[in-house]
């Protein structure tokens, strides 16, 4: 009879010191998340049509994205009456992720440039 180890199978449970930076980029980590989350940073407040606009992303894409960043607690959505219009700014919550995208613009800045290989 031969015993069976139980071996981890998640990425959290292999290592379980990245699973708060995992979860965190599972949550910021698509492409265009990023893309609204720092227009609105660089911005302030939008409405959908102005982030469209500003983004590059369709319509589809960004009432997806806005919603899970909405889900998230990333973003706040207020619904003005007249005119009917749809604004979205950043949380608290997702303010403090301020500093983490300007460490990774400075960190491409250096590093993302033709010809940096990093040695």
């Amino acid at each position: 009879m031969s015993s069976i180890h139980s071996q981890p199978d998640t990425v959290e449970e292999k290592n379980p010191g990245a699973c708060p930076v995992v979860e965190a980029i599972e949550q910021i980590g698509s492409k265009w998340r990023l893309v609204v989350l720092n227009d609105l940073h660089e911005s302030g407040e939008k409405r959908f049509n102005q982030l469209e606009r500003s983004t590059g992303a369709s319509s589809r894409t960004l009432s997806r994205v806005l919603d899970d960043l909405e889900e998230a607690g990333l973003v706040n959505r207020r619904v003005e009456d007249k005119p009917i219009a749809t604004y979205y700014s950043l949380t608290e919550k997702s303010r403090q992720l301020c500093p983490v995208f300007e460490e990774l613009e400075s960190w491409a800045d250096e590093w993302l440039d033709a010809g940096q290989t990093g040695d």
